[in-house]
Parts: structure tokens; C-alpha cells; sequence
């Protein structure tokens, strides 16, 4: 870089982390006395004849980046050699970014979009020989170029990294790009972030429903039974039993001895009249007793005449 105000670390734009390098270009910036004017970072990173690499790093080119007809390379794969065009480089060229590869042309272009980011994943293995050497592309998380069989090297010459912005030097608007994130690696996995299924949704079955409780008709309301004092229990009115009068005498009831035979003060004789029939003279003051007693002498009467006609 010509000054230090050409290649800085800047907090803002930036694609991950915490910084991004801004790199700037004015015509006439010549820090090499080569053609063209730049503002590069260099790495050695000296890919080796055989050795196969995953990068990923991205790029922003500034909303008022210059559009022109002339080449504008913000990322190569140069040779050790001193002079000629690099086997691996991406640039733009008026409205469209390009990438060629130095035996092949340009393999890869996208129209070119300014104020935001682009990200770029690129799968190389490098050899001088066509038949073994490829190159396969990611832009902006899709493939964009299969995996293409191609010459990715110099014969006898090994290839290093340079990024940030060199350019013909007939341009003269000032010219900034943006890079971050860069990564260089052996494994696709370290280039690709780790994309996680989405977790199926949980389903709450919740509480399974309780069966309801039945219904039941209470009906009319019905009145309750009154309740009934029975009060002090009460000896039952003593049975009387007339019996079949016999012989004139009356059966007083209780105090009957049992088989038949009464104690002489139970049996009282019926008075009769001197022609043996009940007598009926008499009264007492309520008269009942009298009529009891003459009715059940009157069926005694009948009774032992029936059995003397038989």
C-alpha cells in the first residue's frame, strides 16, 4: 500500500465479527512500480502441486465503487513468476463480476450489486495439469459452478493469496472494497456453517379429557314421609273369645287353664228361668252386660239342640 490510510481495519460495514478491511485505490497508487494501481494484503500461502483447499471470505464493493470497462481484481491465486495474468483471479469489469480461470476464461459471472455483502466459497485443487486440477463455486449459499476440470497452476511455479483492490490504472474515480471472514481450510465442513434441522414442534396432548359425570334426573323433589312418633308402645286391647258356649257357662276368657279344664271361680252358671230358658229379667244401668250375656246364652241353647237332634 502507498499510505496507511489505503488498507485499514474498520468496525463498520462489517459481515461477522468485530472488524472488516477496508481497502482503497486512488489512480496513481503504484507501491510496487508494476502496472496497474493496488492496495493488496499478500499471503504466502504457497499451495503446493496436488494440495486441495476450501476458502470462504466475503465482499463488499462501495455504493459509489466505479463502473468502467476495465478490469478490477479484488481476490487472485498468483504465480511465483513476475509477469502475466494469474491462473486464479475474481474481478469486475464494468457491471458484472467475473472469474476466470487462466486456461479456461471466465468460468463464473453475476451482475454486481453494491452495498452488500457477497460471499464467496471456492473449492480448488491445484495442479499445472488440466486432467487432475478443478474449481467449483458458491456464491451467496448456492452452487454456482460444478466442479469444472481445469489448469489451476503454472508448471514448476507454486501460487500465493492476494486480496483487496488492483486495477487498471487508466481508472480514475476512487475505488473502495470491503473484505471479512476470510478462511482458508481442508474440509468443506469448516467453510459451510452447520445448518441444524428445524426442531419439530412439540405437541401438548394435554390432560386426555375426563369422561363427564352423568347426569342424574333428580326427578320431581318428593316430599318426605312424615315422621311418625310412635310414641310409648301400648299393650293391645286383650282378644276376647265367645267360644262355643257349652253346658250354660261362658269361657271369661284369659285365665282359661289349658286341656279344657277352668278353676271353679272362672265358670259362672247362667241363670235360668223354671222352664230352663235364659232369664231375661233385670236390668243394669247401662243394660249392655245383660244383652252380651243373653245373646251368648241363646247360642249355647242352640247349639246343644242341634247336637241332640243329631
Amino acid at each position: 500500500m502507498v499510505s496507511a490510510d489505503r488498507l485499514q481495519l474498520v468496525t463498520s460495514p462489517v459481515a461477522e465479527g468485530k472488524y472488516a478491511l477496508k481497502a482503497t485505490v486512488k489512480q496513481g497508487d503504484d507501491p510496487i512500480n508494476s502496472s496497474g494501481n493496488r492496495n493488496e494484503l499478500v499471503y504466502l500461502s504457497r499451495e503446493k502441486v496436488g494440495s486441495e483447499y476450501w476458502y470462504r471470505w466475503k465482499v463488499m464493493f462501495a455504493n459509489d465503487f466505479p463502473s468502467v470497462d476495465a478490469w478490477q481484481l479484488f481476490t487472485q491465486w498468483h504465480h511465483d513468476g513476475c509477469c502475466g495474468s494469474p491462473p486464479v483471479e475474481f474481478f469486475v469489469k464494468g457491471e458484472v463480476i467475473r472469474m476466470t480461470v487462466n486456461d479456461s476464461g471466465t468460468v463464473w459471472s453475476t451482475p454486481l450489486k453494491r452495498g452488500v455483502w457477497h460471499e464467496f466459497v471456492f473449492h480448488a485443487k491445484w495442479s499445472p495439469d488440466p486432467a487432475v486440477g478443478f474449481v467449483e463455486l458458491w456464491h451467496n449459499g448456492k452452487q454456482v459452478l460444478s466442479k469444472k476440470k481445469a489448469k489451476t497452476m503454472y508448471a514448476g511455479q507454486s501460487s500465493y493469496l492476494k486480496l483487496g483492490l488492483y486495477r487498471d490504472d487508466s481508472i480514475k474515480p476512487v475505488g473502495v472494497v470491503y473484505h471479512d471472514g476470510f478462511i482458508q481450510a481442508t474440509s468443506r465442513d469448516d467453510v459451510f456453517p452447520v445448518v441444524q434441522p428445524e426442531p419439530e414442534p412439540v405437541v401438548d396432548a394435554g390432560t386426555p379429557p375426563q369422561e363427564p359425570d352423568p347426569v342424574v334426573d333428580a326427578g320431581s323433589p318428593v316430599e318426605p314421609e312424615p315422621v311418625v312418633d310412635a310414641g310409648t308402645p301400648q299393650e293391645p286391647e286383650p282378644e276376647v273369645d265367645a267360644g262355643t258356649p257349652t253346658g250354660g257357662t261362658v269361657d271369661p276368657g284369659p285365665g282359661t287353664v289349658p286341656g279344657g279344664s277352668q278353676p271353679d271361680s272362672a265358670v259362672k252358671p247362667l241363670p235360668l228361668d223354671e222352664e230352663g230358658e235364659l232369664y231375661r229379667g233385670g236390668c243394669s244401668a247401662s243394660g249392655g252386660s245383660l244383652a252380651v250375656f243373653s245373646l251368648l246364652g241363646l247360642l249355647g241353647l242352640m247349639g246343644s239342640r242341634r247336637r241332640r237332634r243329631s
